[in-house]
C-alpha cells in the first residue's frame, strides 16, 4: 500500500490557516482538500484554533477573532469566489495573502499578511496540569490520530503521570480521527494494565466488500506497547490507571476519537462527556489502491469489549438519546472567547464544575447552523492498516 499523506501530518496551505483547525457551516465555498481555519456562522468567519508554534507568524491572532476579508475580498458578500477559495482552501506555496481580521474585544480591524508554506501539524498540544484548585487535573488537547501523535501522546502521558494527576480532561472536540491503533494506545495509557488486561479495545467485523477477503472478526487489543508510528516500536507505554476521564467532544469528534469513548466504556472506565453529540462513525474502511487512486469502501464495523457499537447517531451527553448512547455530563456550546485549556473556557469549566459538584451549568442555546469541520474525507473515516504493518490494526478517522 502507498504511504498515507495523513501519516506524515503535513498539509500545504497558508501557514496560520492550516494551524487554526476550523469549522464551516452554511458556507457557499467549495469543499477543499485542506483544513480550513475559520468558522462560517451567521455570515461571519471566526478563528478558533491557533497552534503555538505559529504565534509569532500570526502576530497575536487568537481564538475567536473574526475573519473579514481575504486579499481584499469580503468573505460574507464578496463575489470573487476564486480569490476566496484560493486564499482559504488552496493557497499557492510561496504566494503572499492578506487577511483582514477583527480581534476579540476590538472595534478596529487589522491586516495580517502571510506567505503560504508547508507546515507540520502538532496533533497533541496544551499538555499540563491546571492551576489550583484543579492542580491534580491533567489536560490534553488532541486533534488528530496521525502518526506524529503517537510520540506526542506518549510524552504527554509521561508528563502527566510524573505530575501525579488524579483526573484527566481529554479535549477531542476537533479530532476527526485517524489510526485506530493510536486510539487503542491512548485508551490503554489512560486506563492502565489492571483495567485492560485480557480485554479488547475493539472487534472489527467485515462485510464482503473488504479487499482482503476477511470473513471472521478481528480484534484490536488495548495496546500496551508503541507500534512504531513515530518512534521505536515495542516500547512499554506509560499508564495513568484512571477509573474516570472527562472528554470534551463535539460534532466533529469522529471515528477513532469515538472509539476512545467506546473502548474505554467497554472496559468499565467512567466517561464524563462535555459539549454535544459526536458525529457517529462506528464503521470503517480497508483502503484499496487502483493505480494512482485509493478507494475507501465501507467494509467493517467496530464494537467494544462488551459488543456495543450502535452509535451511528453519535454519543450523547447529558441524558438524551438512547440509554446505550448516553454518556454522563453536560451539553455546552463552544466558547470562542476562551483559550483552549484555560479553565474559564466554557466546556473545560463545565468539566471542572462536574468534577467538583456533580452538576452541569445551565444548558446553552444550540447554534442555529450545524458546524462542519472542512477537511479531506480521508480524515473522517476508519481505516485498518495492512497486514504488512507492524500489527494489523487500524485507522478510524
Amino acid at each position: 500500500m502507498q504511504a498515507w499523506p495523513l501519516s506524515r501530518g503535513r498539509i500545504a496551505a497558508v501557514a496560520f490557516l492550516v494551524a487554526i483547525f476550523g469549522l464551516l457551516g452554511g458556507s457557499r465555498f467549495a469543499m477543499a482538500q485542506t483544513q480550513i481555519a475559520v468558522e462560517f456562522y451567521y455570515a461571519s468567519w471566526n478563528f478558533y484554533f491557533v497552534t503555538s508554534f505559529l504565534d509569532e507568524i500570526v502576530n497575536g491572532l487568537t481564538r475567536g477573532a473574526r475573519l473579514l476579508a481575504v486579499n481584499g475580498v469580503d468573505v460574507a458578500s464578496g463575489a470573487d469566489l476564486a480569490t476566496l477559495n484560493e486564499g482559504l482552501f488552496s493557497p499557492v506555496l510561496g504566494n503572499r495573502y492578506t487577511f483582514v481580521v477583527l480581534d476579540v474585544g476590538s472595534a478596529t480591524p487589522r491586516t495580517v499578511s502571510i506567505t503560504a508554506a508547508e507546515v507540520t501539524q502538532a496533533p497533541v498540544q496544551n499538555v499540563g496540569t491546571l492551576p489550583a484548585p484543579n492542580d491534580t487535573v491533567g489536560y490534553i488537547l488532541f486533534n488528530d490520530h496521525n502518526a506524529t501523535a503517537e510520540s506526542g501522546l506518549i510524552a504527554a502521558v509521561t508528563q502527566l503521570k510524573a505530575a501525579g494527576i488524579s483526573d484527566l480532561v481529554l479535549d477531542i472536540r476537533y479530532n476527526g480521527g485517524g489510526y485506530l491503533d493510536i486510539a487503542s494506545e491512548l485508551a490503554y495509557m489512560i486506563a492502565g494494565a489492571k483495567a485492560t488486561t485480557g480485554r479488547a479495545f475493539g472487534r472489527e467485523t467485515f462485510n464482503d466488500k473488504n479487499p482482503y477477503g476477511f470473513t471472521s472478526a478481528r480484534i484490536t487489543p488495548l495496546l500496551s506497547t508503541s507500534q512504531g508510528f513515530s518512534g521505536r516500536a515495542g516500547q512499554t507505554l506509560p499508564e495513568l490507571g484512571l477509573s474516570r476521564v472527562y472528554v470534551i467532544t463535539g460534532g466533529d469528534t469522529c471515528s477513532a476519537s469515538e472509539s476512545i469513548i467506546n473502548g474505554l466504556r467497554g472496559v468499565g472506565i467512567d466517561l464524563i462527556q462535555v459539549e454535544g453529540t459526536t458525529c457517529g462513525k462506528p464503521y470503517g474502511f480497508l483502503p484499496q489502491d487502483n493505480c494512482s487512486t485509493t478507494y475507501f469502501t465501507v467494509n467493517l464495523k467496530l464494537v467494544n469489549d462488551t459488543g456495543f457499537g450502535e452509535y451511528a447517531d453519535g454519543f450523547v451527553p447529558g441524558g438524551t438519546g438512547s440509554a446505550a448512547n448516553t454518556v454522563h455530563c453536560c451539553a455546552v456550546a463552544d466558547d470562542f472567547t476562551g483559550a483552549l485549556g484555560d479553565p474559564p473556557e466554557a466546556r473545560l469549566s463545565a468539566a471542572l464544575q462536574y468534577r467538583a459538584a456533580g452538576t452541569c451549568p445551565p444548558a446553552t442555546k444550540a447554534q442555529a447552523t450545524e458546524r462542519v469541520l472542512v477537511r479531506p474525507p480521508v480524515r473522517e473515516n476508519l481505516f485498518l492498516r495492512t497486514n504488512t504493518s507492524p500489527r494489523f490494526a487500524g485507522r478510524s478517522d
